[in-house]
């Protein structure tokens, strides 16, 4: 399996290298950009003007950069006058795997290809605060990929690890969450791949393949600042009843998840409505993990103290009114403390990645997240969550 995805790699650089020696322009619909130098305003034409009779991009400008676990840049567009009178859109929001790294990462982990599901197939069905998609692709042998959408920038304020969550803003972040997973609980497309999207459990197998057990390990390690005394010397636990909280999703009720939402892929609509944005693991899986997952880094860990029931409570009874069926609030309970512990590992391994990785967060962002979840871990004996697995 190691062979794999050292395979992949090999493939993913070889093409890269190619594309850095003879770079080509994205003209055609079908053509995929190799970077956003690439782009020509045929092609967005092509892509923006299809249902509008003689409208046309004539050129276009680009932001300042963002990189991370994908490259973002905003587009600002201006059209003949067809186009104009049309009002398309004058700037969009992009996300990419451009760069070596982001190919490597995105296309290792599936990440490019879900993504473009996700837009493709499933945002259309939702009727959620999210971004909404313009055009999604990837190209399945270089893991080159562009995800355009309606540029959400002066409208809304994005989150970071500094943003003032108040309890209503915590409380508007579990509706959302409680609303799509209602919507798509026990879905058999959810189950049967008819979306595009993996399990949960896949999505982590392709991690664990690709180093993910090492790094978070280093991770948890070169952390212990920001972790509680008590379970850092539960170290060698730790790993363990992480992959088992990943293995229990198999058993469980199956909904769409997003698997990410921690708060800087949040954003504020007004005063106190909340939007999820990055989509890209989303797949099928327990609810618990995203509930568990949002809560504990949305929060100082004070404020968390104080209004965790309050929103945990709040989403079970969201989950109820839009049909699901439930467990007992003890054995719902016992399935957040578990996810914690997963949720965790997508910030240890933040603070120490893979080579093979770019650096996707800043270390102050990934440090706080890392303290907010290991709080809630010890706070809540979330080790002593597995006696009962049901």
């Amino acid at each position: 399996m190691v062979k794999k995805i050292d395979d992949l790699i090999a493939q993913i650089t070889r093409l890269y290298e190619q594309d850095q020696k003879n770079p080509r322009q994205a003209v055609m619909p079908e053509d995929v950009p190799i970077s956003y130098e690439s782009i020509t305003p045929e092609w967005l034409t092509h892509i923006l003007c299809k249902d509008v009779p003689g409208a046309k991009v004539v050129s276009y400008t680009l932001d300042e950069p963002d990189n991370g676990s994908s490259n973002r840049r905003r587009i600002f567009l201006s059209y003949n006058a067809a186009g104009q009178e049309a009002g398309l859109p004058k700037s969009l929001f992009c996300k990419a795997s451009f760069d070596l790294l982001n190919r490597v990462m995105l296309g290792v982990s599936d990440c490019a290809r879900t993504e473009i599901c996700f837009y493709r197939n499933v945002r259309p069905e939702m009727r959620i605060e999210a971004p909404e998609g313009v055009f999604a692709n990837y190209d399945p042998e270089s893991f080159t990929s562009i995800v355009m959408l309606k540029d959400l920038g002066g409208q809304v304020a994005f989150c970071d690890h500094r943003t003032e969550m108040t309890l209503e803003r915590g409380l508007s972040q579990v509706r959302l969450l409680a609303s799509y997973h209602a919507q798509f609980h026990n879905d058999p497309r959810i189950r049967n791949g008819a979306f595009g999207l993996k399990s949960w459990p896949e999505m982590w197998s392709n991690q664990v393949e690709n180093g993910m057990e090492e790094y978070t390990n280093k991770g948890f390690l070169g952390a212990e600042e920001v972790i509680p005394a008590r379970l850092f010397a539960r170290y060698s636990e730790v790993w363990p009843v992480t992959a088992r909280s990943v293995e229990l999703h198999k058993g469980r009720p199956q909904t769409l998840t997003h698997c990410d939402v921690h708060l800087k892929n949040w954003y504020i609509r007004g005063e106190t409505g909340m939007g999820l944005s990055d989509w890209q693991v989303a797949s099928s899986g327990h609810w618990s993990r995203d509930i568990a997952y949002a809560i504990s880094t949305a929060h100082t860990i004070e404020n968390r103290r104080l209004w965790e029931e309050q929103l945990f409570t709040t989403y079970v009874e969201a989950m109820k009114e839009n049909g699901v069926d439930m467990p007992p609030m003890e054995v719902a309970w016992d399935y957040y403390r578990q996810q914690l512990f997963s949720a965790l590992a997508f910030w240890t391994v933040t603070l120490t990645p893979a080579p093979s990785q770019p650096e996707m967060q800043p270390k102050d962002v990934t440090l706080e997240f890392i303290k907010r979840m290991s709080a809630a871990i010890d706070d809540h004996d979330a080790f002593d969550s597995f006696k009962r697995e049901g």
